[in-house]
């Protein structure tokens, strides 16, 4: 079931660019009955690895990645995720997995519209 998790993870995360963090969260949650704060900061964990052999895979294949974009994104990123680890203790269970519940739904609905 582990391997599954995360090859349907990396699946997502190389095809699409984004979306294995989703899939994780809540296959950890529901799958492997992993505590919900657990299973969100795993997801974290996971996606490090999978964003870097993904993105190994584009440049090995020709793919131009901007390096400037990637160092500011990658910098706001570091200072947003020290932000949000902080605070992810602080937030209820139930707030927690709304806000991640609307982001999903924000971000899909922005894909298919």
């Amino acid at each position: 079931m582990k391997w599954l998790i995360g090859a349907i993870c990396g699946l997502f995360n190389g095809l699409l660019g984004a979306g294995g963090g989703a899939v994780a969260v809540v296959a950890l949650e529901r799958g492997l009955k992993i505590p919900d704060r657990r299973a969100h900061a795993t997801a974290i964990g996971i996606m490090l690895p999978l964003s870097v052999i993904s993105a190994i895979i584009y440049l090995m294949r020709g793919e131009d990645i901007p390096i400037w974009p990637l160092v500011w994104i990658t910098a706001g990123g570091a200072f947003g995720g020290l932000i949000g680890a902080r605070i992810l203790g602080k937030i209820s269970i139930p707030w927690l997995n709304r806000i991640f519940g609307g982001i999903m739904l924000v971000a899909a609905f922005r894909m298919v519209f």
